[in-house]
């Protein structure tokens, strides 16, 4: 398959995910509930997920408004952690983090990511890491039990 025809592949995934989100709605009596806000650029996340007895997520959703990449980040998240335990769905957001920036991790680590994978290409747009990056913090954040708030420069290294 040629790059070209790759990349519009990539785009077409990512409008697909912001114009049809999964997961998108709030769930009243989840376990942990969190609202960030990218103030550079206006995204809101606020993100319920509900954990069972064993710490595996039970159910995940999100509400909020953003652009396209944080909100088909958003939604791709949700799929990706859906079932998966608490230390589980942190390490996949250490992983998602790392990526789109360039760091390098193992392709299995890179395939628990589904979807979200295709969004390594956003560290060519330095602009964008935060929208991508956004629904992310926040689930680390949620299941870390750490305070709503905005985003700031140094979000990228919570959760090592």
């Amino acid at each position: 398959m040629g790059l070209e025809r790759l990349n519009s592949l990539y785009r077409e995934v990512i409008l697909d995910h912001s114009d049809h989100p999964h997961h998108k709605h709030a769930l009243p009596d989840a376990t942990h509930k969190i609202t960030l806000k990218n103030p550079t650029c206006g995204d809101v996340i606020n993100l319920d997920i509900d954990l069972d007895d064993h710490d595996k997520i039970k159910d995940i959703g999100f509400t909020g408004d953003g652009c396209t990449i944080s909100q088909s980040s958003a939604s791709m998240m949700t799929d990706a952690v859906m079932g998966k335990s608490k230390e589980q769905a942190l390490h996949m957001a250490k992983t998602f983090s790392d990526m789109v920036m360039g760091k390098k991790h193992p392709q299995a680590d890179l395939d628990e990511l589904q979807d979200a994978a295709i969004l390594s290409n956003v560290m060519t747009f330095p602009a964008r890491i935060k929208c991508a990056t956004l629904s992310w913090w926040a689930l680390q954040r949620a299941l870390l039990k750490q305070p709503d708030g905005n985003v700031d420069s140094d979000d990228s290294d919570k959760g090592e």
